[in-house]
Formats: structure tokens, sequence, C-alpha cells
């Protein structure tokens, strides 16, 4: 990256890494007091509400935030103002349909505490569309600090919040409160940190092309759902509450570092790609560096999980919780992927070809819907995360041929890196593994020293190699 564009994303991604590193803090401190005073049947539930209120959040996405960022008059109060009715009305009507719909999804899963459950919770919603649209404004400027004191700050006192009302309520109301909460909190501050007062008056020139990016991205978030929830849907009707608890607060364990990476890369790349969209050679060599380093990372860190998921589990939520090992090892896998994904995804999103990523999660989408009842059948909760590993590759691949298209990306010099990483990362893992062998332990501390040296080691050969590589390349 040039100059100017690296020195804006470098000091944005660090206030966004700063201030995501410390929302996931909190929140991974607040997983680990949840889950001893809540019960599991706690999690499976919300986990339910959540993804309830996916769908029909998802069906109705928009791309504000997104147009915002990749349009050149993203800026101008008449285009910000209609941003906000758009995503306002979005919210309101979204909140109304699934009030409507709470009573029938209680009989649907045969728990009718959903019902008020979902109505509180879900005024998220409404929250998250009254946010001020100048919030976006200062992502597309680059100007991060703003947009991490608001998200992430709302997020800390949300999860303040949540561990507040469980010492005293004991119970999933305090995570439905919390949840309502901390979007509260987040839209009050969006207007205090990015000042914004909405005009009845609509610019008709504006909202044509705010309605022309959202059909590009109509649908992508629906299919991106099925892929990233149908887990929970299918789940949550072949087990127990307390069991889909379980895998929930498993999963939630790899996702919030990934969701972590996933937040900075989004903001950064998506904002850095809108300013060059028309140099596909900068894109290119940008995507190459970006996806070696994850893997650099990545790997190293899969190895930590395989050798140390049970003990994990066991130390951070306690022993019953790991049941779930297998289902976080597979979930490290799809994150891995997904990340490289994500990244093509941001391409396509600050190029304003949101429609390019629609092939993907269509794949993905379709693939998860055929193998999830099956999966989840036969092999318990993991299939879950078995099919959604079978569904990110071919999506993958896919987004990969598309890349190709739109900017000539050399393939071959796209993975150059992963042979060298994969063989590393596989060597390592086969001489800890006969190790351990030797020294047959279930003490967790053990356990997690083993993965945490797998880990060293095969971030040590990856990473000095690779990162000399990068640094000689033009």
């Amino acid at each position: 990256m040039g100059g100017g564009l690296s020195g804006h994303a470098f000091r944005g991604g660090t206030w966004l890494g700063i201030g995501a590193a410390f929302e996931q803090m909190f929140r991974f401190g607040r997983s680990m007091l949840l889950t001893r005073l809540l019960a599991p049947e706690a999690f499976g539930v919300m986990a339910i509400v959540y993804s309830a209120s996916s769908v029909v959040d998802m069906i109705a996405e928009i791309g504000v935030k997104e147009a915002i960022i990749q349009n050149p008059k993203g800026q101008d109060e008449q285009f910000v103002n209609s941003a906000w009715w758009l995503a306002f009305g979005r919210g309101v009507g979204i909140y109304v349909l699934l009030f409507a719909a709470a009573p029938w999804i209680g009989r649907f899963y045969g728990n009718l505490e959903l019902v008020p459950l979902m109505r509180v919770a879900l005024l998220a919603i409404v929250f998250r569309g009254a946010q001020s649209s100048r919030a976006y404004v200062a992502l597309k400027e680059m100007k991060f600090k703003r947009w991490t004191i608001m998200q992430s700050g709302g997020g800390v006192c949300g999860s303040l919040i949540v561990v507040v009302l469980a010492l005293f309520i004991r119970s999933v109301w305090a995570l439905a409160i919390g949840y309502a909460a901390e979007y509260c909190i987040r839209c009050i501050a969006s207007y205090v940190i990015c000042p914004f007062r909405p005009r009845l008056r609509l610019d008709k020139e504006s909202l044509r092309e705010l309605l022309h990016f959202s059909k590009g991205v109509f649908g992508l978030s629906f299919l991106n759902l099925i892929f990233s929830r149908a887990d929970i849907f299918v789940l949550g009707k072949l087990y127990p509450a307390a069991q889909l608890g379980i895998y929930t607060m498993a999963v939630y364990l790899i996702q919030v570092p990934t969701g972590f990476i996933m937040g900075v890369l989004s903001q950064t790349l998506m904002s850095s790609f809108a300013q060059i969209q028309e140099d596909s050679a900068r894109i290119n060599r940008i995507l190459v560096r970006v996806t070696s380093l994850l893997l650099i990372f990545g790997m190293p860190t899969l190895i930590f999980i395989i050798f140390s998921s049970r003990s994990l589990l066991s130390l951070l939520y306690g022993s019953r919780y790991a049941a779930a090992s297998l289902s976080l090892t597979v979930a490290a896998m799809v994150a891995i992927i997904n990340l490289a994904n994500n990244l093509i995804t941001m391409v396509f999103y600050g190029t304003g070809r949101p429609h390019l990523h629609r092939r993907c999660v269509l794949i993905m989408a379709i693939l998860m819907i055929a193998t999830i009842y099956p999966a989840a059948r036969h092999f318990g909760l993991v299939g879950g995360q078995l099919a959604a590993l079978a569904s990110i590759v071919v999506g993958y691949l896919s987004q990969l041929v598309d890349m190709r298209r739109l900017t000539r990306l050399d393939l071959a010099g796209y993975a150059k890196s992963f042979p060298f990483v994969l063989a590393v990362s596989c060597g390592v893992l086969g001489a800890l593994w006969g190790v351990r062998q030797l020294i047959v332990t279930n003490q967790p501390l053990v356990n997690l020293v083993f993965g945490a040296s797998g880990c060293i080691l095969a971030l040590g050969c990856c990473g000095r190699v690779l990162l000399r590589q990068l640094s000689t390349e033009t």
C-alpha cells in the first residue's frame, strides 16, 4: 500500500485492534463467569433467540454501512440522511415482524419462554437501526478512533450489565436484557461521538443509489445466516437445550478471537480497497500478504486447539463443557478458512461488487442445508461444524475463481505459502503427538503446555521464513 493509505490503515487498525481486544477480553471474562452462574440451558435458549431473530434480520439486510463506505458521495448530508431512514425503517419493521412471530417460534421449539425473551432481547434491532449514520462516515474517512469508542465501549458496558444481572437474576433473562442494553448504549454513544440529526426530507438520487447498492447485497446476509446458524436451528430441534448450550459455548470460544480479527480486518481493508478499487495489482498484493500472515498465525493456533481443546474447555467453563472439545477443534478449522474467505469478500464489497459474493454464499447455503441434518444425526453435535467445514471449503474455492476473474489474481502466487505452512504444521503436530503417547496424562495444564509448545514451535518455523519472503516482495 502507498504511504498515505498504509499509514491510515495502520493507525486505524491499531485503534480497532486495541478497542476490539479490550472488548473481547471483557466478553471472554464474562463467558467464564456466566458458565458458572447460569445453567447450560440458558445459553441454549438464547442461541435459539439469536438465531431466530437473525433470519428476518438477514433477509432484510440492505447494506447501509457498506453503501456509505463504498459510495464516493457517502459523506454527503443528503446521502447520510437517506441512509439513516432506510436503516431505522428496516429495524422497526423487523422488530414488529418478530414480535408477532414470537409465539409461533416458541411453539415450534416447545418452549413458550422464548416469546417474552425474544420481545425484550430483540429491541436491539431497533437500537441498531437508529444508530447515527455519521458513525459509518467515520469508517469511510478511516477515523477509526470514533468507531472504536462507540462499538467497543458499548460492548464492554453490555458485558458488565449482563454479569451484574446474572449475579441477581441467575436466569436467561440476564442475557436477554443485557443484549438489548448493549445496543441501546451503542445507539446513544453514536450520537454523542458522531452527532447527527435526521431530517424528514429524503433525497431521491441518494435513495436511488442506496437501493441500487442494496440490490447487490440483497439475500447475501440471509444465505450467510443459513451457513452460520443452520447448526443451531437443527441441533436445537434434535438435542436438549443443555447440550446445545455446551456446544454453543465451545464454538463461541473460537468465534471470539475470530470475530475480533475479522472485525479489525473488515473495517480497515474494506475502506482501503474502496480507495484503490481501480488498482487491481495493489489489491492482489494486499490480499496475498494478509492471507499469508493469517495462515502463519492460524495453523499454529490450530495445533494448540487440537492438543488442548478438552483441557481448555474444562479450565475455562467447567468439566461438563469438555464434551464439546471435538466441536471446538473443527470450529477452529472453519474459522481459519472463513477468515481467508472473508478477505476476498472485502475486495468485492470495497470495489462495489457485493453481488460477486452471492455465488459463494449460495453454494455454502445449499451445502449446509443438504448436509447439516444427516451430519447432526450421524455424528452428534460435532456434525454441525463438520457440515460448516465442508460448506466453507467449497465456498472459498468458488470465491477464488471469481477473484481471479475480477483482478487477474495469480492463484499460484496466492497459494505459494500454503504448502510450506501446512508441511511445518503437520510435522510439528506429528512429533508432539508421538511424544504425548509416551507421556500419557489427563492433567489439563500438561496438555495446555503441549499445545502451547506446538503452537510456538510452528509459529517460529513458519514466521521467520515467510515474513522475510513477504518483506522482500515489491
